[in-house]
């Protein structure tokens, strides 16, 4: 990266949408370059089984995204792993500003910065995280072999890692808050069919301990009846918000995400948005990458028409 350099392309995260879109830019011929901040595939890089995306029977999502790393650096995009902590968009060439102070210069610009974890803000989550609550069963299951372990939530995520927590903890827990989960059929009987307890219409109320989590609190939804539970780690699963806070004059919905039309264009002239910081009905790897490849043929029809 030189000083002044101008990029045709900036593409902001380097999860699926993103590495897809330097691929697509880079093969193209655009000079390109994808912003980092953390590692490389972001929540889908930490996903232990992936049996839904075409072409694989079974994967994991650091293999795969490790993959798309190198085809995107074998098409020549270039990679920069700082955050961006502004975006500014007032001129034809965007500026964004990274953590080290330094700043780049873009024709285009591709936000990818996809999705955080939602957290549940009961008493004891801030004060236990690290210390027996977690957000990443891939990441920390392992310290949570032959314990007890609850994961909260309904969805697809929490049932993967419910079944993949399943394997390593001499027992699990799901707690979720309906009488009916919200995940595929073909994860649901598999979490009927496995050991994994099930706690219906319940909520996590609160969380204990001393040094490290030890107990949480369990309140029934129906009857707000409170229930004592020891457990060793509890990972939470209740869904993710937007990583937009950052962003300004991009218009985003009620949620926060990013608006776009079905090229991924935003309001902003050269400004694109793919992944999961995207408004739209379905996240998942898949769409991700559509997105990504979308957005950077968007972006090229753009520098075309105002060269």
């Amino acid at each position: 990266m030189e000083k002044n350099e101008i990029y045709d392309i900036a593409i902001i995260g380097a999860g699926p949408a993103g590495l897809t879109a330097g691929i697509y830019a880079a093969r193209a011929g655009l000079k390109c370059v994808v912003t980092e901040k953390a590692a490389v595939g972001g929540l889908a890089s930490t996903t232990s089984d992936i049996e839904n995306y075409p072409g694989f029977k079974h994967t994991d999502g650091f293999s795969l995204c490790y993959t798309m790393l190198e085809q995107c650096k074998d098409a020549g995009a270039e990679f920069v792993f700082e955050n961006v902590v502004s975006l500014d968009t007032d001129s034809s060439v965007k500026k964004l500003t990274l953590s080290n102070g330094d700043v780049l210069n873009a024709k285009c610009v591709i936000v990818t910065t996809g999705a955080s974890p939602l957290k549940t803000g009961v008493r004891g989550e801030e004060e236990f995280r690290g210390r027996g609550v977690s957000y990443c069963a891939t990441c920390d299951g392992a310290f949570f072999k032959g314990k007890t372990v609850a994961v909260i939530g309904g969805g697809n995520t929490a049932v993967v890692d419910a079944l993949y927590l399943e394997k390593l903890a001499g027992k699990t827990i799901l707690v979720t808050r309906t009488d009916k989960l919200a995940a595929d059929k073909i994860l649901v009987d598999r979490l009927l069919a496995s050991k994994v307890e099930i706690v219906w219409n319940s909520s996590v109320s609160a969380l204990s301990g001393d040094d490290k989590l030890s107990e949480m609190v369990l309140k029934d939804i129906k009857n707000g009846t409170l229930t004592d539970v020891s457990v060793d780690g509890v990972f939470i699963a209740i869904g993710k918000t937007p990583n937009s806070v950052w962003l300004k004059n991009v218009a985003l919905d009620e949620r926060g995400y990013i608006v776009t039309d079905e090229n991924m264009r935003t309001n902003i002239d050269g400004v694109y948005a793919a992944g999961d910081v995207r408004s739209k009905s379905l996240r998942q790897i898949v769409t991700a990458c559509a997105d990504g490849a979308i957005a950077a043929d968007s972006a090229a029809k753009f520098l075309m028409q105002n060269k």
